[in-house]
């Protein structure tokens, strides 16, 4: 069979990745063309695109490149067509895959989405053209079968998080080798995540080393997005009391103490590798004063969203400010505060089901075509 996939970010790489190694053990003769990164690269299969070329954060930055949008979705389309996919794979990334998906139902390829696009957060009206568009869905959150299923009357199957696949499957790291590697002391590490695209980093790194200096039995660490080079964190790496490690944040939140967060996958991340957390979200001024205007969630992590409670604190937009970052560090280092973050989390990862996700997909993708 022939399989082609599309991802858009560093969070769907990984899923892709796994999900390619799990579809080649279901069939071992499949043809696999993608849109996606390293890891997927590294699984098998040929690279069409890499996602550091499309990750465009928040309204005001798609509208800005605009262009380079509309010519990978016209590159996208032609190249499907000269595949002849069995089947096209959407993983996340809603804005640029549902375009594809509007196209490729019109062209009679089958479509299977999965991890589906948040419309419970926002655009909910896309559900119209999900039920037009998409002809098997795989949901990794609980409550989204609800959503799909109670609200929308539209089937899907609730395969469980592939990050606990990612997770559990990884290799582990050794310690006392990897503070070495890296130079680190052995004071306890904290971690610090600013996000995979560049405006996430511009906008949170500056205020996340603000507060280096506070913790002087601590070390920091930043974890270099897989997406980003060396020399674009040149600019914030100053303070000679910050190590960098890129491209290792697993192998970095296994030892961490605790974390500063962007909001995203990376907040599920730390909470499954039993991190405390604080998660910091500082947008686009335009973006962000039309997201709050159309979004109705309580919350913007992961974490707290699954919970359905404030487990995680979030620090948004003016409130994500050293100051802030500060005090909300200080209570996660807090002992009696850990312990309580960590019975949540137990409890978090219970709510997401157990191992075996991207194995469950591929088996129904691959049923679901044969």
């Amino acid at each position: 069979m022939k399989y082609y996939i599309i991802a858009g970010e560093a969070s769907g790489d990984l899923h892709g990745s796994n999900l390619i190694k799990a579809l080649l053990e279901e069939d071992p003769l499949a043809t696999i063309r993608f849109w996606g990164g390293d890891l997927m690269q590294r699984a098998g299969g040929t690279l069409v695109k890499h996602y550091k070329e499309l990750a465009f954060m928040g309204f005001a930055e798609v509208l800005f490149n605009l262009k380079t949008i509309l010519s990978n979705i016209h590159f996208c389309k032609k190249d499907i067509d000269q595949f002849q996919p069995d089947v096209i794979i959407f993983i996340d990334y809603p804005g640029f895959n549902m375009r594809i998906a509007e196209w490729a139902k019109k062209k009679n390829f089958p479509t299977h989405y999965y991890i589906s696009p948040q419309i419970w957060a926002w655009k909910e009206n896309r559900i119209k053209n999900i039920k037009r568009d998409i002809d098997k869905l795989y949901v990794i959150l609980p409550f989204e079968k609800d959503f799909y299923e109670k609200k929308h009357h539209f089937p899907v199957e609730f395969v469980g998080h592939p990050l606990i696949d990612a997770i559990h499957n990884r290799t582990k790291v050794n310690e006392s080798n990897f503070r070495q590697e890296h130079r680190l002391d052995n004071r306890p590490i904290i971690a610090l995540l600013p996000g995979s695209r560049k405006q996430e980093i511009n906008k949170l790194l500056n205020q996340m080393l603000a507060i280096v200096d506070d913790f002087p039995d601590y070390q920091f660490v930043i974890a270099g997005a897989p997406g980003q080079d060396y020399a674009f964190y040149k600019q914030f790496l100053t303070n000679k009391a910050v190590h960098f490690i890129s491209n290792k944040t697993y192998d970095l939140l296994s030892i961490a103490h605790a974390a500063l967060v962007t909001s995203g996958t990376a907040t599920l991340e730390s909470a499954l590798f039993k991190v405390p957390e604080v998660v910091c979200y500082k947008g686009n001024w335009i973006s962000y004063q039309i997201a709050k205007r159309i979004i109705t969630l309580k919350y913007i992590s992961l974490v707290n969203l699954i919970m359905d409670e404030e487990v995680v604190t979030e620090l948004i937009q003016n409130e994500c400010n050293a100051t802030k970052i500060k005090i909300e560090l200080t209570k996660v280092l807090d002992e009696n505060h850990r312990q309580k973050l960590l019975k949540k989390y137990h409890l978090l990862e219970n709510k997401l089901g157990g191992e075996g996700a991207s194995k469950k997909v591929a088996r129904l993708i691959v049923k679901g075509i044969s």
